[in-house]
């Protein structure tokens, strides 16, 4: 039977008591987090409701959205991982604020977090420590994680925004993501609110098997590099029946990802949805197999885009992608390959890109543009883009001199079904 909270407390009360008076009567000199953690861990173990469920007010966590409920998470995180079978993390309606947490496996059973209430990540950048890429809420080496509920992941981002530095320098500190699944299969997140990351809202890494579903993301369009999902290195993942608004890309898809199902998001404001920017970096793998359908973009600032660096340093394939059904509704630049990428002019002047892309198709593509420009393949030179298919593309600048326009440089492919403005292949 679950502990009500008075009962948890007065476990908590005792533990401490017995844990201190050891830890003085035998002359141990453990610090203050050292010996809060064993109680956490202790109090954890009494306070699993049946089934294997993990109430973190019963570990001493207090949702008034100050108090730091770092400990409780973590103590419930320790034993629902360690148990067998089903486990539950709950976390009841309130506003729990936390820390980094890093969630680490392998777990010995299948662990849910259901999020009926609300978690806040602290402002306080000293509770991130230790990593050039920090992250608040991360899963690492987990199979068979569920996240799922109403309620919210809140970055609190507007208290940090002011701290970010990347868009003078690219080399810039990072602040931390919201939730980062890091080499998890088989994994859920269903029905869940990402509010105001302070950087990326979710990020996807080597993982596997990922299904994101009925989830909310929601950050004003001028948040920088708020991201809604990002992923790379990762397989078979699948986007659906989602609402995602950022000052960044809605979605990005990262080198070394293939087998990406992205159907029913809607996408605004935001960047739109992208694949890259691939080259950056050695040692890059291909993008191979994505698929976005019956898609929504609106008033974003881009809509479906290939990018990758002028100066490449990576010989990268990108390759087998479609794009159907998508509507735009007044979006700048609906369509876009941009081989000579180059973001706060870092690149040389005369770059030599290594990224190849091939067979990539959009077909039946519809709505309005903010730009003249609907269409813009702007491929390199040096290494054309090839098997592009348009079909069907009916998308219209709405300025008042209704010239709707279309660009195709070194791109190789056909144009069917399309307006006679936009079939410049």
């Amino acid at each position: 039977m679950a502990f009500r909270n008075h009962d948890a407390a007065m476990v908590l009360f005792f533990f401490l008591l017995m844990v201190t008076t050891y830890a003085n009567a035998h002359g141990h000199s453990k610090k203050p987090e050292e010996i809060t953690q064993g109680v956490y861990g202790a109090a954890a173990a009494v306070a699993a409701g049946p089934g294997g469920t993990f109430d973190i007010t019963n570990l001493g966590a207090v949702g008034n959205g100050r108090a730091d409920s770092t400990g409780a998470v973590m103590a419930a995180w320790r034993s629902a991982c360690a148990g067998a079978g089903k486990q539950t993390i709950l976390i009841p309606k309130g506003d729990f604020m936390t820390g980094a947490m890093e969630l680490r496996g392998p777990c010995n059973g299948a662990v849910t977090i259901q999020l009926d209430g609300n978690l806040l990540g602290s402002n306080d950048l000293s509770k991130y420590p230790g990593k050039k890429m920090p992250n608040w809420v991360e899963v690492r080496h987990v199979d068979n994680f569920v996240i799922s509920g109403k309620g919210k992941l809140d970055g609190q981002g507007p208290g940090v925004w002011s701290k970010n530095s990347c868009a003078k320098n690219y080399n810039c500190k990072l602040l931390p993501n919201t939730l980062v699944l890091n080499t998890v299969n088989n994994g859920v997140v269903s029905g869940i609110t990402l509010l105001n990351a302070k950087f990326f809202h979710m990020n996807i890494y080597r993982c596997k098997d990922i299904k994101i579903s009925g989830v909310t993301i929601s950050a004003p369009g001028d948040s920088p590099n708020t991201d809604g999902i990002h992923m790379g290195d990762s397989s078979k993942i699948t986007i659906a029946a989602t609402t995602i608004g950022t000052g960044d890309d809605c979605i990005s898809i990262g080198p070394g990802t293939d087998g990406v199902n992205i159907t029913g998001v809607t996408c605004g404001p935001g960047h739109g949805i992208s694949i890259g920017s691939l080259g950056r970096y050695k040692d890059e793998r291909d993008v191979r197999d994505v698929s976005v359908t019956r898609c929504v973009l609106r008033k974003t600032t881009n809509g479906l885009r290939i990018k990758s660096y002028e100066d490449s340093v990576s010989p990268v394939t990108v390759s087998k992608v479609s794009y159907d059904g998508v509507v735009m509704d007044h979006v700048d630049n609906p369509i876009i390959i941009d081989q000579k990428y180059c973001p706060n002019s870092i690149c040389t002047s005369k770059g030599d890109s290594k990224v190849s892309v091939r067979d990539v198709t959009f077909r039946n593509i519809t709505g309005s543009s903010n730009t003249p420009a609907v269409v813009q393949l702007l491929c390199s030179g040096k290494l054309p883009c090839s098997g592009v298919a348009m079909q069907d593309v009916r998308v219209l600048y709405g300025g008042s001199d209704k010239k709707t326009t279309a660009v195709c440089d070194h791109a190789l492919g056909k144009s069917t079904g399309c307006l006679k403005e936009l079939a410049c292949l």
